[in-house]
């Protein structure tokens, strides 16, 4: 049993076109999100170098740390040990 549907062209036309700008709504603003998303990881990039700079100074500024206890400590023992009464 064929089944017969008369539709205008026109109509028919019309809906693919209101969909077709649908579309490209969609399409422009996922591009102005991917823009802004561009942005931010450029920021967060920059951001993380920063971060990485810093770490290599704490580590530089921590074994200073470091060795000014040891000499501070060794210090203090040589002192007690050999002259206690100064």
């Amino acid at each position: 049993m064929a089944i017969t549907i008369e539709t205008d062209l026109k109509e028919i036309l019309g809906e693919i076109k209101s969909q077709l700008n649908e579309i490209q709504r969609d399409v422009t603003t996922l591009k102005v999100d991917m823009a802004t998303v561009k942005v931010d990881l450029t920021t967060i990039k920059t951001d993380l170098t920063t971060v990485k700079d810093d770490i290599k100074y704490l580590k530089g500024s921590q074994r200073s740390q470091i060795w000014v206890l040891i000499v501070a400590v060794v210090g203090a023992i040589v002192k007690f040990s050999f002259f206690p009464n100064l």
